[in-house]
Parts: C-alpha cells; sequence; structure tokens
C-alpha cells in the first residue's frame, strides 16, 4: 500500500497537520506519527515502525522544519520506502556553533521553568509578519500546540537538533521526485536556503508560498495544500 506521511516541527506535534490530513485522508493512506522527545534515529524507526502497522509500504514523506531533518534520517535508514518527499521550511545543514549553544540554553531553560515561556520565546521566529499582523487565530492555535509539549519532551529534542548531522551529502542521491516549500516570509529557513535545497537535488523544485512564515502549513494552508495536490498528481 502506498501513502503519505506528514512529519511535524519542533516543538509541535502531529496536530499541526490535523488540516492537512483531514483534506487528504478520503484520498489517500495518512499517517501523522507523534516524535517530539525521541533522538532523530528513534524517531525514523517509531516512524517505520508505524508504516509497518498500518501496512503502508511506500509513502511520500512530508516534513517541515524538524521534519525534514526527520525526513533525511528516514532516507539514510530506508530509501526503498519513499515515493517523493516534500521539505517545507528546513535545511540539509547541522546547526552553527552559535545556533547549538542556543539550543542548550533554552534547553536548561525548559528544564528549569517548563514550557509556559516557550511561545513567546519562539512565535515571533516561526510566523511571518502578516500571521502576526493580521491571523491571530493562527498565533492562538500556534501557542496551544507548543503548550501542549512537556518540558522532558522538548529538551530532549532540543538536543537531539543541536547535535543532528549535515545531511548535505545525502541530497545528490536522494533520487526520487522531491518538492521543496518555503514561506516567503520565513525568517529561520529562508528563500535561499529553499532555492539551495532544490538545486542539489536531482529531481526537486522550489515554490515559495505568500503570507507565510516558518509554519507554512497553518499560515497559509490553501496554497500549502494546493502545492501539495499537484505535486502528488505526479506521483499517484
Amino acid at each position: 500500500m502506498r501513502g503519505l506521511v506528514f512529519l511535524h516541527a519542533f516543538p509541535y506535534n502531529p496536530k499541526m497537520w490535523e488540516g492537512e490530513v483531514a483534506h487528504f485522508r478520503g484520498r489517500l493512506p495518512v499517517l501523522a506519527p507523534h516524535y517530539l522527545g525521541l533522538s532523530l534515529p528513534q524517531a525514523a524507526e517509531k516512524v517505520l515502525k508505524e508504516m509497518d502497522e498500518a501496512g503502508l509500504e511506500e509513502a511520500v514523506f512530508v516534513g517541515l522544519s524538524m521534519g525534514g531533518y526527520l525526513i533525511f534520517e528516514l532516507w539514510r535508514k530506508a530509501p526503498e520506502r519513499f515515493l517523493g518527499f516534500v521539505l517545507a521550511d528546513t535545511r540539509s545543514g547541522p546547526d552553527t556553533e552559535e545556533a547549538k549553544r542556543n539550543r542548550y540554553a533554552l534547553r536548561e531553560r525548559v528544564l528549569a521553568e517548563g514550557v509556559g515561556f516557550l511561545p513567546e520565546a519562539l512565535l515571533a521566529s516561526h510566523l511571518g509578519r502578516t500571521t502576526q499582523a493580521e491571523k491571530p487565530e493562527v498565533a492562538a492555535r500556534a501557542r496551544e500546540l507548543i503548550l501542549q509539549a512537556t518540558p522532558e519532551a522538548v529538551a530532549e529534542s532540543l538536543k537531539a537538533l543541536a547535535e543532528r548531522p549535515d545531511s548535505t551529502p545525502l541530497l545528490p542521491g536522494m533520487r526520487r521526485p522531491a518538492l521543496v516549500l518555503v514561506g516567503e516570509e520565513d525568517a529561520l529557513t529562508p528563500i535561499e536556503e529553499a532555492k539551495r535545497l532544490a538545486k542539489a537535488l536531482p529531481d526537486a523544485r522550489a515554490l515559495i508560498l505568500p503570507e507565510a512564515g516558518h509554519l507554512a502549513n497553518l499560515e497559509n494552508p490553501k496554497a500549502f495544500r494546493t502545492a501539495l495536490l499537484g505535486f502528488l498528481a505526479e506521483i499517484f
């Protein structure tokens, strides 16, 4: 059986994909695993196990931010499970030393204080300027999702993100149809990053989603799903 696997961002959970899951469930088998708090290798094993349990032999993987890092880990473990993949608002390179230090500092604060401060710490960079100015309901939903995380899971994922390997060497060998999506207003993984990704992959194209920041599927769901539908039509 073939289907669609949605991989969530940090520090969110599969509920960030509720709209997409509802949209595609009648068309294809859909999975949206939860792996916050796991290392990337552990998360990949969990995704593959859930695919096996669902009878899903091959899939198009859709990963946003941390979900994109997980796509690279899944490719390392099981490239034969890939029909294609979507890399949204993500990058292939590792953290810089400064970014690592910031993640570990945030980790210590989360373990000391809990997650109550996280929305204020993260949403200014996660959401585009249009969302922040005009879409308070999206900001409220993102805030709600962040607050559902446990401090322990957030702390472990911060460690996993800080120590993730450089996946750039994988790109030339990822010979599957690929779509690279990026929010026009994404400050964390900007448009140039998406273009570099698409150029390094053998069979990829990049699309820029208007009025969206780093959480493109939540900020402009219509554009995100339209792009995904077009891509899937070429595969299924």
